[in-house]
């Protein structure tokens, strides 16, 4: 799928403020893939480069519990520069990962919940491999198969994502040790359909790339409320599925 960067970039800028609120699900991804850094990476990482910052979710983690000398930040969009203090000690690479020169001497690359827009991951990999320190960490969150599952059911459209199976092969095929690996099933749940919705809208993925229909009407809304109606709970509540895989690598050669 060729994936509409501007677009993309529009539609996060759009949502920066109700992201803060609505994307409850990354704060608890990002907050999880600190966890598992703690639990395998040195609590000195001098430098560290960041694709896809966003509000800063991981970012904040990261300087409470590393010991961080320097932070390059990455996004698609200057906007992002609103949720950082001055004081920090952060240097920006604004632009798409996939055409921008990565730092070099790096002691850990991160990501949460980005690197699904990215469409070549193989050679992102690569890139990161190059940008690393021997003994370099790369750790990422994204997503599986199963993320959003409702809606691509119900629409037949979607992101394709990586098996952990898929990230097990490319990773060790790209230099790198695979220290972790681990999936999960968040169940977000909404009072309606249409709740549904403004939470995608909020945090800006309605819109970007066929997560949902790309042009609604009233009748196209009023069925996918209707059909969204199979996957109400025995409580009333109508779920949505995130997929997240945690990764925690090290570069060895």
């Amino acid at each position: 799928m060729n994936l509409n960067k501007s677009l993309i970039a529009q539609r996060f800028a759009k949502a920066r403020q109700s992201y803060v609120e609505n994307a409850i699900a990354q704060k608890k991804i990002s907050h999880h893939l600190c966890h598992l850094m703690q639990a395998y990476c040195p609590l000195h990482l001098s430098r560290i480069f960041e694709i896809g910052c966003g509000s800063g979710n991981l970012t904040q983690e990261l300087f409470a519990s590393f010991q961080i000398q320097r932070a390059y930040l990455n996004d698609l969009y200057d906007e992002v520069k609103q949720h950082f203090l001055d004081e920090q000690p952060i240097e920006w690479c604004i632009g798409d990962i996939e055409s921008l020169s990565l730092p070099e001497h790096l002691n850990a690359i991160v990501s949460s919940s980005a690197i699904q827009w990215v469409q070549n991951l193989p050679q992102l990999l690569g890139r990161c491999h190059h940008a690393l320190n021997d003994q370099g960490w790369l750790c990422l969150s994204t997503f599986g198969s199963d993320n959003f599952k409702e809606i691509k059911q119900l629409t037949g459209q979607g992101l394709s994502y990586w098996s952990v199976q898929d990230w097990q092969v490319h990773l060790q095929a790209s230099g790198f040790e695979l220290m972790k690996i681990e999936q999960q099933q968040l169940k977000m749940q909404f009072d309606s359909p249409r709740a549904i919705l403004k939470h995608l809208k909020a945090t800006g993925v309605t819109g970007t790339v066929a997560t949902t229909q790309p042009h609604w009407n009233k009748q196209s809304l009023a069925q996918f409320y209707h059909d969204y109606c199979q996957f109400q709970t025995d409580d009333g509540h109508y779920e949505l599925t995130y997929h997240p895989i945690y990764i925690i690598a090290r570069r060895t050669s």
